[in-house]
Order: structure tokens, then sequence, then C-alpha cells
């Protein structure tokens, strides 16, 4: 790889599951990790200061996340959810 290239894993944009993005932006200590290994950098800082006077996360647009989860699982605060988005249909 090049010299000033990204390190990030180039992944395709197809949704993996329908859901909701969410954090909880009072438990954000600002590491950025959510960010930074966003496979389809689809996270970016908030213009919000937090009570820890941190930038929290937020989606760059409502369609930009994939439903990966890595920024759940990699977040060391517990500060970033997905929430599976009901279908609209009722069960048979």
């Amino acid at each position: 790889m090049s010299k000033g290239r990204s390190m990030a894993p180039v992944v395709k944009r197809k949704k993996l599951a329908e859901v909701e993005w969410k954090v909880i932006e009072d438990f954000c200590k600002g590491c950025g990790f959510c960010i930074e290994f966003c496979p389809v950098d689809a996270l970016e800082e908030s213009e919000k200061l937090n009570a820890k006077g941190v930038h929290p996360p937020k989606l760059k647009s409502e369609d930009a996340c994939i439903g990966c989860g890595l920024c759940e699982r990699i977040c060391p605060d517990f500060a970033v959810h997905l929430e599976t988005k009901e279908s609209g249909g009722e069960r048979e």
C-alpha cells in the first residue's frame, strides 16, 4: 500500500441490517474508535460538547450506516448502540 492511503478496508455499502444508530452522548469520552474504524466512514464528530467536554460521534447521514455493529462492539464506554428496526407488518 502506498504512503498516504487509508488503511481502512474497502466495504461495499450494502445494508447488513436495518438499524437505528444511537449514542449516549454523556458516556462518550471522545476516543474516536468508532469514527476511525467504521468500515464505511459513516461517522464524524458532532458539533455538540457533552458533559465531559468532548464531541461525541454522529452519523454523517441517516443512510450512511450499514448496520455492521463494529462501532457498538469497539466502544470502550458502551456509548454506541444499534437497535434493530421493526418491520411494519404483522407476524403470521
